[in-house]
């Protein structure tokens, strides 16, 4: 799928690199990067794209299908140089060959591309640990829930206070000091808070209060993600984004919900504040 992309580089003299990550499944880590991608790529970003849960292989096939749309309606819509790698089952020896070759996918990005972005396993294998050490960006989508705080946090529900950071997100501190030694690198981590309710629920309420006492504890910053919104499910088969939908359908087709769908898009590619293009 991959193609052939304009030799560019950002004003940082690499790619930048964005991984999207959550150990928990079902929060959207797929959505959230072909949301990115295609953004970006509007942008005029020259964009690679790794798949490095291609086992699963939710964003190879939501690219799948955009490149079936794309030959069956002629529509030149964009599309970013797209790789994968497989978590191997077998032993050692097969675990650092495929870790061997995500390192020379990343850093053979650097040179071709403004941004790339990694979709990782729900996981904690060998593979999503070294990709989350390469990120400039993290992005962790996180329902916005009592339930799914748990990838964040172990929480005392009695007294509603944190008891201390979950599995990944200790695994993510030790990616942090990884990129520290190896380039002297930092990780900027955004915790994506997805499907907030409108309601002033307790359940709201609570979360506001977590996230913030955690937030200074761990080193992130949260910001506003997707609504709960059929349409993102719905273009999936397509392999279209809610970016698209002005060039593919037409203006016309936007409602006012596809409209606020796009803006909180454009809110996290904002908030990851990329360097301006040169």
């Amino acid at each position: 799928m991959a193609t052939l992309s304009e030799t560019r580089s950002n004003s940082a003299g690499r790619a930048h690199v964005v991984v999207v990550g959550n150990e928990k499944g079902g929060s959207g880590k797929s959505t959230t990067a072909m949301h990115v991608i295609i953004c970006l790529l509007q942008q005029g970003q020259a964009v690679a794209s790794i798949d490095v849960d291609s086992r699963q292989g939710t964003l190879s096939h939501y690219l799948a299908n955009r490149q079936t749309f794309i030959k069956a309606s002629g529509n030149d819509l964009k599309i970013p140089d797209h790789f994968t790698v497989d978590p191997s089952a077998e032993g050692h020896e097969e675990e650092e060959a495929e870790q061997d070759k995500l390192r020379l996918l990343i850093e053979g990005a650097y040179v071709n591309h403004d941004v790339v972005v990694i979709d990782t396993p729900g996981s904690g294998h060998a593979l999503s640990r070294l990709a989350h050490s390469y990120a400039d960006t993290l992005i962790t989508p996180v329902n916005d829930s009592l339930i799914d705080l748990d990838v964040l946090a172990n929480v005392d529900g009695r007294r509603m206070a944190i008891m201390a950071p979950s599995h990944y997100a200790e695994m993510v501190w030790e990616q942090k000091k990884v990129r520290a030694r190896r380039d002297g690198g930092s990780i900027d981590w955004i915790v994506m808070r997805n499907r907030l309710s409108s309601l002033d629920a307790h359940n709201k309420r609570d979360m506001d209060k977590l996230i913030k006492d955690l937030a200074g504890r761990i080193s992130f910053r949260t910001v506003v993600g997707f609504g709960e919104r059929v349409i993102f499910r719905e273009l999936f088969l397509a392999g279209l984004t809610i970016m698209d939908l002005k060039d593919a359908v037409g203006p016309q087709a936007l409602s006012p919900s596809h409209l606020a769908a796009r803006a909180e898009v454009q809110a996290l590619v904002n908030a990851i504040g990329l360097p301006p293009l040169r």
